[in-house]
């Protein structure tokens, strides 16, 4: 399914998104124990990605997206984690916006 995804990425995350025919975006987590091996770093993780994707949806076009975690996220300060959420959804539009265009 998600084969030919757009993929955009940092030190933290990976995130793939492929449009849906929903009419919203839809959020998926993979955050594996490799990337954080203790569950309350996991969950921190997952939470930050939740709110952030809460705060941004309302810009996303209708995709099924899923990030996952690289290592450096299990150590990084939540704020961090935060910004770089905010700043791949960005990415994440752009790329999405351009695809469609070709």
């Amino acid at each position: 399914m998600f084969a030919g995804a757009e993929r955009v990425a940092d030190r933290y995350f990976t995130v793939l998104g492929v449009s849906n025919d929903r009419g919203e975006a839809r959020l998926g987590l993979a955050i594996s124990k490799r990337a954080a091996r203790r569950a309350v770093d996991r969950n921190r993780i997952k939470r930050v990605i939740r709110e952030s994707f809460r705060h941004c949806r309302p810009e996303l076009p209708s995709l099924d997206i899923v990030v996952m975690a690289r290592p450096a996220a299990a150590t990084a300060e939540t704020e961090e984690l935060s910004r770089a959420m905010d700043k791949l959804w960005q990415r994440l539009v752009k790329r999405c916006a351009a695809s469609s265009l070709s």
